[in-house]
């Protein structure tokens, strides 16, 4: 039974590195902009997409997946600064129910787009080569390309950490994330800086997307699933900490593949009653600030 509890662990930490990614990008437009992003699950959707084509022009191998994760991110972030500057600049100002139904309308206007370029089908993307074997740990495998989204989430929760506490760019985010207006009257091109934090987020979600385009089929719907529970994440975790994503994603992770273990009718549930738990006894988040 522990070795199972062991594979099934490392099997919700891949899963939880991989949410992670995702819902750093959400957390950081949602903690900067005041934006709650329903569109974002598509950018991972339709980063699989490209996933899927790219690896296919190139060729089902290693140097198809590298292609796929270099071209994918970028293409997304480049859509989704266009989504800031053409529509959500425009009514920043307007209240929040305008930019939920506009950015809904960016997820409907995304799949239909999906629909006519892809079609309805299942793909799928081959695992690099040599990461599609399984490693035994007590005699039990475990996927060896899982491995790799376990070390892959540590590498982007550190790259994220120095971007945010080293480099100018990061440090404006953080400000604008703690008191947006007093960024502004210190002469900060708001507009300019929120396309680069939305890019930055769509970009993250695309990148999620390419990384787990290998573990199942890319197909519609993809987006459903992953922004759910991204903004369970940034709620467990606090709106606009990366470190609180990291921690949230983990722990929904954890439970959901353990409470597959005991519970496999139930373990969709055990994330709800940890977000329910989290909203009682601290409404800011694990590491979020009271406002």
């Amino acid at each position: 039974m522990l070795d199972q509890i062991l594979i099934q662990a490392l099997s919700g930490l891949s899963r939880g590195m991989v949410l992670f990614v995702v819902a750093s990008g959400l957390t950081l437009v949602f903690g900067t902009m005041r934006i709650a992003n329903f569109a974002h699950g598509s950018f991972y959707m339709l980063a699989a997409f490209i996933t899927y084509s790219v690896s296919s022009m190139v060729g089902q191998s290693t140097l198809g997946f590298v292609a796929a994760l270099l071209i994918a991110p970028l293409a997304v972030a480049g859509f989704g600064a266009v989504i800031e500057a053409a529509l959500l600049r425009h009514i920043s100002k307007r209240p929040h129910q305008y930019q939920l139904i506009l950015t809904y309308a960016v997820t409907l206007i995304v799949a239909d787009g999906i629909k006519a370029i892809w079609g309805r089908s299942y793909h799928t993307v081959d695992r690099p080569s040599g990461l599609n074997g399984a490693v035994f740990i007590f005699d039990m495998p475990f996927p060896s390309y899982n491995f790799v989204l376990i070390f892959a989430g540590l590498i982007i929760a550190v790259l994220l950490h120095l971007m945010l506490t080293r480099t100018r760019f990061g440090k404006t985010v953080r400000a604008a994330v703690m008191d947006g207006e007093m960024v502004g009257a210190l002469g900060v091109n708001v507009p300019r800086l929120f396309t680069g934090v939305f890019a930055l987020g769509a970009g993250l979600a695309g990148l999620g997307g390419v990384l787990a385009a290998p573990v199942g089929s890319v197909s519609l719907g993809l987006d459903t699933s992953i922004i759910i529970e991204s903004f369970a994440v940034i709620i467990i975790g606090g709106v606009g900490s990366v470190p609180g994503a990291l921690i949230g994603a983990l722990l929904i992770g954890l439970l959901q593949s353990i409470g597959i273990l005991f519970a496999p009718k139930m373990a969709i549930a055990f994330i709800f009653v940890a977000l329910c738990i989290v909203l009682v006894v601290r409404p800011q988040g694990l590491l979020g600030r009271a406002t």
